[in-house]
């Protein structure tokens, strides 16, 4: 029973990792797309925070995903060393996740509550 669970778990793994690096590198693309372009078209204080909310969603997004293959892999795991390290990397996803979600739901209500530009 236990060596068919490691052999589902590792590709399952692999497969949600790597969709983890699929969504940070097209959201690493979407942004310095972005960058890039505001050299020629200047962004504005606003402009530069949407860039990076909308970085911070993406990795929001990665972090959620690591986060479930870690899960599975402690789940699996038999050494206390190994549960140990991706208990600790698991926190430290955890972490960074909480921190990027509270600013991107500050701004998201700091834009809801901003009165309209006005019309020209």
């Amino acid at each position: 029973m236990r060596e068919w669970l490691d052999a589902i778990s590792e590709p399952i793994i692999v497969i949600i990792d790597a969709f983890a690096l699929l969504i940070i590198v097209a959201g690493t693309a979407q942004a310095a797309f972005k960058v890039v372009t505001a050299l020629w078209n200047p962004l504005g204080e606003q402009g530069g925070r949407k860039v990076f909310l909308g970085y911070a969603r993406w990795l929001v997004a990665a972090l959620t995903f690591q986060l479930a293959a870690d899960i599975i892999e402690t789940s699996v795991s038999t050494s206390w060393q190994t549960i140990g390290r991706v208990g600790l990397v698991a926190l430290i996803r955890t972490f960074l996740n909480y921190f990027l979600e509270r600013d991107v739901e500050k701004d998201m209500a700091a834009e809801q509550a901003a009165p309209p530009p006005p019309a020209a």
